[in-house]
């Protein structure tokens, strides 16, 4: 069987690459092609995924839902050319006769569809959490969202239902109840965003009768999270910066220790540089991590006051499993530190992402785990609130999990997906 990966975005690729790996696994493994349409897919280098057309970055960056003006300026960069000759290298593929595997929105559900192949599709871009959550229709989504009775629109559902779409594997439980709804293939197996931040093997945990004490004596950790778009992610560091300063006062009697996550597309210059402008100090990294265990060589460490702050581009997922909270103003990252059962805190930016409207609209996505806190100067108030309150902490941690899901979905899902073809047989060499 020869399938296509079709993808619209970094955080896609990753999630298609990751389902791709568990194909190459199975007895009756695929022969795998792939076609980002938004920017170049460098995650599918990893598996030595030819390319089947051509490939872009956008001036955008793929956030031309986010402003009208990123639109335009892809327009004038040529996005209806590049789209153009995508569909017709789709077209062509499917000739062949294959599978497609869609991972995002619409755009990659559509090119499936018209591609007249057999299809499935992983929606990673809705979730009925934007209008609802199990006890009803949330208040504070604006009127006309909602209208057709889902997040997924009436023309979505439509190419969902269609009889080539074997199978549609939303990103929640509770999205996956409502498609059933319309007779739609939908399979409730998990979030591949949640897989591959766990580590393979553990260590085990041991309960000491001292543990409570320990637990205040430690330091304690917050993650940061400014984004992985520049400039945007450089003014939203400013403004995570901003909000640590807080903490100094709030927990004066205790050793804090900050954790930027870093995109390596970023440059520390410009961190570095505002971490300096607010009073930070440089210092040697053996000195100031040396229980932290990072794997990155490059990271850079600084100190002010009772705190340690470190910078990295290579222990992402170090940084999320041992940050207590996070300050965020990023998408994937912040749905992962939740789907944790860990707080975030968010901080609305300028954009062109991580916006008011956004902020706003990722609150609703992830519930009671994610706290929007306009002003970086309460964010220290905010987290102390928060650790003195386990009940609110539990209602997080429970939350958290049940909107994100456990890890192994991109394995669920690739068992699933060659159940579906095997059970109908080869696809047919047809396109209509």
């Amino acid at each position: 069987m020869q399938l296509l990966c079709l993808s619209n975005g970094h955080g896609e690729d990753v999630i298609a690459v990751r389902i791709c790996q568990e194909l190459q696994h199975h007895q009756a493994a695929p022969e795998l092609a792939a076609l980002p349409l938004v920017g170049e897919g460098r995650a599918y280098t990893q598996l030595d995924i030819p390319m089947i057309g051509s490939v872009r970055t956008m001036p955008s960056g793929g956030f031309i839902y986010m402003e009208g003006r990123q639109l335009l300026r892809d327009l004038q960069g040529g996005l209806l050319q590049l789209t153009w000759a995508q569909f017709k290298a789709v077209r062509r593929w499917a000739k062949r006769g294959g599978v497609i595997l869609a991972v995002g929105d619409i755009v990659p559900l559509l090119f499936a569809w018209l591609s007249g192949a057999p299809y499935v599709f992983v929606g990673t871009a809705k979730s009925e959490y934007y209008l609802r959550d199990e006890a009803g229709w949330l208040p504070n989504r604006s009127r006309w969202e909602g209208w057709s009775g889902s997040a997924y629109l009436p023309w979505e559902r439509w190419l969902m239902s269609h009889r080539r779409c074997k199978a549609v594997f939303p990103r929640d439980k509770l999205t996956t109840e409502i498609l059933q709804q319309w007779s739609i293939p939908a399979f409730d197996l998990g979030n591949p965003m949640m897989d591959g931040i766990y580590p393979k093997n553990p260590a085990p945990i041991f309960y000491e009768p001292d543990a409570e004490l320990k637990e205040m004596q430690r330091s304690l950790i917050v993650t940061l999270l400014p984004g992985s778009r520049a400039p945007e992610a450089y003014e939203n560091w400013e403004k995570i910066v901003r909000s640590t300063a807080g903490f100094f006062e709030t927990f004066s009697d205790r050793s804090l220790l900050f954790l930027g996550a870093i995109t390596p597309a970023l440059s520390f210059d410009p961190l570095r540089q505002t971490l300096e402008a607010q009073g930070w100090v440089e210092q040697p990294l053996e000195l100031s991590v040396s229980t932290l265990q990072l794997n990155d060589p490059t990271a850079l460490a600084f100190t002010k006051n009772n705190a340690t702050l470190i910078l990295t581009t290579d222990d992402y997922n170090l940084c999320l499993l041992k940050g207590d909270c996070c300050i965020a103003m990023a998408g994937t990252a912040t749905e992962q530190f939740v789907g944790l059962g860990k707080p975030a805190i968010a901080i609305p930016g300028k954009g062109p992402q991580f916006t008011p409207a956004f902020a706003e609209a990722q609150t609703r996505l992830l519930g009671p785990s994610l706290i929007l806190v306009e002003h970086p100067d309460k964010v220290a108030s905010v987290v102390q609130q928060l650790f003195r309150d386990p009940d609110w902490l539990q209602l997080i941690g429970e939350n958290g999990r049940q909107r994100m899901g456990e890890p192994g979905a991109a394995a669920r899902i690739a068992n699933c997906l060659m159940e579906q073809f095997e059970s109908s047989g080869n696809p047919q060499k047809r396109v209509d």
